[in-house]
């Protein structure tokens, strides 16, 4: 009896949790209602025979308790009762799968005349191209691949030329407006999903596989990878904003084409060098850095990132949080540079300065304890840094070898503390926010700094190795 009645709680239980569980479908944004009703389909089905099946078990479980004066009949074969249940399980099965097939068969056909567009996933980053004024795509390879040309397109293709290349992880889309998704991956498995719009697919590398969906709602929604594609699988999102045809045009207006980027102009050193002068106050002749005025190391750093921060200063993206004193200092020296051209110019000359000189912390001051320890640390580190903090343009993240522990730790500080890395349009901030919390306390700081000052003497991590 007992039995009977908890079974019967715990479906009452589970149907009242349906109903007012949290955990529901976020608003849906784009064409795809039928893929709601086909779910709903489901939850209907699965749980009428959920409660069909424990009703009867505790029905049983009641009519045929424990009798001594009862025996038991045991009936090996019921012809009957196993075709009704064989017939009722295909109507069963057959009602989950055919609302499926229909919405399927939707899916893979892509209506005429849809926009297309293409999504690259790579670790742990998402970029996008479209179709120019041609309205055709031009050839990509991964050998093709480089930092001049992240998108593996063929400047041979006349095809390519006109194609708008988006670097970033948010991609905009005009509302009410069918939208073909390509997608591409660079190295391993990626998954594109963005919940409000109710699809998702692999990106398989060496193929290209598609989805297409019709934005219904304008506003801001997170893309997800929901593929373990690694160490920082968690960290690789991105977003689709849905504009108004007026907004999405001038959003559009403002990219850059494949032609444009692959012919820039090389950085110049001279002019450069003039336009450093200002930096040199705080930076040094060789911007060395100075700890008296908070302003680190810069010379020897890689271009791309000396110009993707300098950018983010001077769009409000980085040094605009109301705690990042220094960083808002360093957002008003960035506006002095009134054009791209002028932030390429003296990133390139503070790239041909002396590489980057060892970091005051070394192995000889700090316990090999401390240094195994922050080995450890750095191994996720290493993911995206490099085994010797070299820097990698591929996973967006800089050269720390060689930069002043005092700096390190200030900004894994500001990134455990939301002050930098929250600010909209700081992508890969964002990611190294998430990464920073791995980082429990401020002793694991300090420790995996004190490993990453010995990457700048190529013996050391070798000794650290062999302990």
């Amino acid at each position: 009896m007992a039995i009977a009645i908890v079974i019967i709680l715990l479906v009452i239980a589970s149907i009242v949790f349906h109903f007012i569980s949290p955990w529901w479908f976020t608003e849906i944004a784009s064409n795809w209602t039928a893929i709601d009703t086909t779910i709903n389909i489901t939850f209907w089905i699965t749980g009428f025979v959920f409660v069909a099946v424990n009703g009867f078990l505790a029905y049983v479980v009641f009519r045929y308790r424990f009798n001594k004066n009862r025996r038991a009949d045991y009936e090996p074969e019921n012809k009957k009762l196993e075709t009704w249940l064989t017939v009722i399980t295909t109507i069963g099965v057959a009602a989950l799968l055919a609302p499926g097939l229909v919405v399927w068969g939707k899916f893979v056909n892509v209506p005429d005349g849809a926009d297309i567009f293409e999504a690259v996933g790579q670790q742990w980053h998402w970029s996008f191209r479209l179709p120019g004024k041609d309205g055709k795509m031009g050839r990509s390879a991964v050998e093709l691949m480089s930092e001049k040309n992240p998108f593996g397109l063929d400047p041979n293709d006349p095809f390519s030329q006109d194609d708008i290349l988006i670097n970033s992880n948010e991609m905009h889309l005009p509302i009410n407006r069918p939208v073909k998704a390509l997608l591409r991956s660079k190295d391993v498995l990626h998954n594109f999903a963005v919940p409000q719009f109710r699809v998702k697919m692999d990106l398989v590398p060496g193929l290209t596989s598609y989805l297409w969906f019709t934005p219904t709602r304008q506003g801001r929604f997170e893309l997800l990878c929901e593929e373990l594609c690694g160490m920082a699988h968690y960290t690789m999102r991105g977003y689709v904003v849905v504009d108004s045809a007026e907004n999405y045009q001038k959003w559009l207006d403002q990219q850059t084409t494949f032609s444009q980027s692959y012919q820039a102009k090389q950085a110049d050193i001279q002019l450069g060098q003039q336009l450093y002068g200002s930096c040199a106050a705080c930076h040094g002749q060789q911007a060395q850095g100075n700890k008296v005025l908070n302003a680190p190391k810069l010379a020897g750093q890689s271009i791309w990132y000396l110009k993707r921060q300098l950018s983010y200063f001077k769009n409000g993206a980085r040094g605009s949080h109301k705690q990042d004193i220094y960083g808002q200092q360093m957002a008003t020296m960035a506006k002095l540079l009134v054009d791209d051209e002028a932030i390429t110019n003296v990133a390139g000359y503070i790239n041909s300065l002396s590489q980057l000189s060892p970091a005051p912390t070394a192995a000889n001051i700090v316990s090999k304890s401390q240094l195994i320890k922050g080995q450890k640390l750095y191994n996720n580190c290493a993911y995206c840094h490099g085994k010797l903090g070299q820097g990698n343009f591929n996973t967006n993240a800089p050269k720390l070898a060689g930069q002043d522990d005092w700096y390190l730790k200030k900004q894994l500080l500001n990134y455990q503390s939301n002050i930098r890395g929250r600010l909209k349009g700081d992508i890969y901030g964002n990611q190294m926010l998430l990464m920073s919390k791995l980082l429990h306390d401020e002793t694991a700081i300090d420790n995996v700094i004190a490993y990453i000052g010995t990457l700048s003497k190529p013996q050391k991590p070798k000794e650290v190795n062999s302990l």
